[in-house]
């Protein structure tokens, strides 16, 4: 039987950001930690995964949506940034066997689903994933959010995936732990500090009390300065359910222009 895999939520950085530089109040370096994280999580692993399932903050449908496509092209789903950067390239293969048991596992729980066999890689894969993996070897099957951003209702679909970290396939939320672009590049912590605080205090929580909170986190302290809308934190929204009765922590923080960044870990 294989080890059993951990859920995890990464934050996945600012468009290309680990391939160029950011101005101030980022700096040169402002990534490298992040970097450093992402590089080491597959030897932090039980044991090298059969796959990994990545719910992506950057892919939003009507209904779940997995990826079935074998072989993901690439998809450049940012904008205005240097040349170079479009010319990233992750060649991981697609596990459209595997992405065929997520979907079986979502209709078994009673959610709606859909797939999708043509659908690349966006940012929230390629860009942590050409550092998590850079031989592109480990196959990635992407899971969509439901675009209606439903906390609990993504909490359920986490649930429902709990037994493919049983399977040899690690499930990782890509998104960040705190994303408003407009203050982003203002400097100072704002509500950053407050509201990872909150985040930690949750993920540490019993399953119970995670979820309840978690269901509820637009009334945590800061949430909605951290999170004008909330795509890049439901996420771990999925992670959490698929968490189960798995010890959550902080995996990584970071202060990186000026907000502070976590990921989070259950395993």
């Amino acid at each position: 039987m294989p080890a059993r895999q951990p859920a995890i939520f990464i934050p996945h950085g600012g468009g290309p950001c680990f391939w160029m530089e950011f101005p101030p109040p980022f700096g040169p370096h402002a990534w490298d930690r992040l970097r450093a994280y992402l590089a080491g999580l597959v030897d932090s692993l039980p044991e090298r995964p059969k796959a990994f399932l990545v719910v992506t903050a950057h892919w939003e449908a009507a209904q779940p949506t997995v990826s079935l496509n074998p072989k993901p092209d690439m998809l450049y789903d940012y904008y205005g940034f240097p040349d170079h950067t479009y010319r990233l390239n992750y060649p991981a293969p697609g596990a459209p066997e595997i992405g065929a048991e997520v979907k079986r596992l979502i209709e078994a729980a009673g959610l709606p689903v859909a797939t999708d066999a043509s659908r690349g890689f966006d940012h929230g894969v390629f860009v942590p994933f050409l550092i998590v993996d850079p031989k592109a070897e480990i196959p990635v099957v992407m899971l969509s959010l439901r675009k209606d951003l439903d906390a609990a209702f993504h909490i359920k679909l986490g649930k429902a995936l709990a037994p493919l970290r049983d399977q040899g396939v690690a499930i990782v939320g890509s998104g960040m732990s705190y994303h408003d672009l407009r203050s982003f590049f203002a400097g100072g912590d704002g509500a950053s500090k407050t509201f990872d605080a909150w985040l930690d205090e949750t993920a540490k929580a019993p399953a119970p009390e995670r979820e309840a909170r978690l269901a509820a986190w637009d009334k945590a302290p800061g949430a909605r300065l951290c999170h004008p809308r909330e795509e890049h934190l439901i996420p771990l929204m999925v992670v959490a359910g698929a968490a189960g009765d798995s010890e959550g922590q902080n995996a990584f923080r970071d202060v990186i222009g000026g907000k502070t960044i976590s990921a989070f870990e259950f395993r």
